[in-house]
């Protein structure tokens, strides 16, 4: 099982990126968790000076891919964002939806890390019930939200953007 206790991701120094620019991609459906993530995740970057974060709203998971690659495409040369954060919550149901959704987000921003000169940091819960997102939203499994920031913001400095 996943546990931030397994990870040295908080431990360790987080690069200097304040001029950075951030676009966080959110989706409507779990607004309730969505909300938790981002505002978690803004926290850090705010406190690690970061002045330009801009949100993106879609309808679902399966539409951030789709968005961060027009946002990418439709940014003038000096206003190129330097990370991109898919935020989402997909929690399973009756129904294969939640396997098709959850394989799509997964594979789309898998391609956009390879075809985009910047990373896109998967911020996404996959969850069984409601019970577990909590859990990932400042619960037992952490605050996956400022976990995707502190990614990011890792990712600029190895990137170099």
């Amino acid at each position: 099982m996943a546990d931030i206790a397994n990870s040295k991701l908080l431990n360790t120094g987080i690069p200097h990126v304040k001029d950075a620019c951030v676009v966080l991609v959110k989706t409507e459906w779990n607004a309730a968790i969505v909300d938790e993530l981002e505002k978690g995740c803004r926290e850090i970057l705010e406190r690690q000076e970061i002045k330009k974060i801009i949100t993106v709203t879609v309808p679902g998971c399966f539409e951030i891919p789709f968005a961060i690659k027009k946002y990418w495409d439709q940014s003038g040369k000096k206003k190129k964002p330097d990370v991109f954060v898919a935020l989402g919550c997909v929690v399973r149901g009756d129904t294969p939806h939640f396997d098709y959704v959850c394989k799509a987000v997964t594979d789309g921003v898998l391609q956009l890390n390879l075809l985009l000169p910047v990373p896109t940091i998967f911020g996404v819960l996959t969850v069984d019930n409601e019970q577990q997102a909590q859990q990932r939203i400042g619960g037992k499994h952490g605050h996956k939200g400022e976990e995707a920031a502190i990614t990011a913001l890792k990712m600029i400095g190895i990137s170099g953007s």
